[in-house]
């Protein structure tokens, strides 16, 4: 089973997704200019939101759902679950004789972490690949190397008996893969397209100044600006597509079901929620979807509705929004007439706007909340 889900979200200015230069990401579709964001950022957004580990906790599960962290810096977490910083910070007012012992505790956890994980520790304590951890997967790593400073084992015996095990929901969603060391590798349930945006963009120089305010005024040295520079920026309306399959999510969950609809309920409500935070501060870009469609599938392709969109939009009349949803709903009752619907098991859509919807009419509920209730309970 797949579940799909299709966003159209209009943006005011905005650099919500930067690329080397600090221009809004781009691309060429349908031979124009659309503006982009990554599948990378969109990822991180969603599971970074407070809407994804809230939507986890539960009192149906024996534990809420685990979100997993994404670091460099596992020794500082293995340090800090064994509560070695007041030790070291003890050690360091005593003799040279005892710093020294601490300095070679130090060592044995980075011959353990590199044992046990395949990665080396660089000179600022920080593993030299980046790593997503379920938590409980670095407090087994923090039990293992109690052993090694009991005397129990030796770093590379205690590493052995590592096994990453992961039942983050992230992880489970998104993935992971490291390439070192395979027993990380967790197959991804989810792909997340590249958001384009539905209209064509050009970008915009906003050029701006910085005042200093302990300047004389009208100084007769210098009357500027203490600063002056520029960034771009665009405006676009974004289409966004994402698929989950539940039987990989599933397995990733080892088989846990009421924690894969838990997954499948914080992915759904965090991917309407969250936003990229990409020069937030200086924009505010606080813009949410005005159209969102989930599709539950048995067994038919899943569809990526981006050509659409393969004419760019154009504001017209009814404005960006309304063109784009109703572009979507007529590129739907095309597919549909041609590959049939057979597979759809549920289609459940919402609008902020005043549209007629002549092809997905019937799948209209009232918000968010009856959307997630409805395809929650078609799984």
């Amino acid at each position: 089973m797949k579940i799909e889900l299709h966003i159209l979200q209009n943006f005011a200015p905005s650099n919500l997704n930067r690329d080397d230069t600090n221009a809004p990401k781009d691309c060429e579709f349908g031979g124009v200019r659309r503006a982009r964001v990554s599948s990378q950022c969109l990822k991180r957004a969603i599971r970074t939101n407070e809407t994804f580990s809230n939507a986890l906790k539960s009192d149906d599960l024996e534990q809420n759902a685990s979100v997993g962290k994404r670091t460099r810096l596992l020794k500082d977490q293995i340090i800090a679950i064994l509560g070695l910083q007041e030790d070291l910070k003890d050690v360091q007012k005593t003799s040279d004789k005892e710093k020294t012992a601490k300095t070679e505790n130090s060592k044995k956890l980075d011959d353990f972490i590199k044992a046990a994980v395949k990665t080396a520790i660089d000179d600022s304590d920080a593993t030299k690949m980046l790593i997503h951890y379920d938590d409980s997967e670095i407090k087994m790593l923090a039990n293992l190397f109690s052993k090694v400073l009991s005397g129990e084992k030796k770093p590379e015996e205690a590493a052995k008996e590592f096994k990453p095990k992961s039942k983050a929901s992230d992880i489970a969603l998104f993935g992971r893969m490291v390439a070192e060391n395979t027993d990380f590798n967790v197959d991804a349930a989810c792909q997340v397209a590249h958001a384009i945006s539905t209209n064509k963009v050009s970008m915009e120089m906003d050029y701006f100044t910085a005042i200093d305010d302990l300047k004389k005024d009208f100084a007769s040295e210098d009357a500027g600006a203490g600063m002056i520079g520029t960034v771009e920026f665009n405006s676009a309306c974004f289409y966004r597509y994402s698929v989950v399959d539940t039987n990989q999510l599933k397995a990733n969950l080892d088989g846990d079901n009421e924690l894969s609809k838990k997954t499948v309920r914080a992915f759904i409500e965090s991917s309407i929620a969250a936003i990229p935070t990409g020069k937030q501060n200086s924009m505010a870009a606080q813009n949410p979807p005005s159209f969102v469609m989930a599709v539950v599938k048995d067994s038919c392709a899943p569809w990526s509705l981006a050509n659409a969109f393969e004419k760019p939009v154009g504001p017209g009349q009814n404005g960006l929004v309304v063109s784009s949803i109703e572009r979507f709903d007529d590129y739907w009752g095309r597919l549909v007439s041609v590959y049939s619907n057979d597979g759809v098991k549920t289609a459940v859509l919402f609008t902020t706007e005043n549209v007629d919807l002549k092809n997905l009419a019937s799948s209209r509920v009232s918000g968010k909340k009856e959307l997630v209730e409805k395809i929650i309970g078609a799984i």
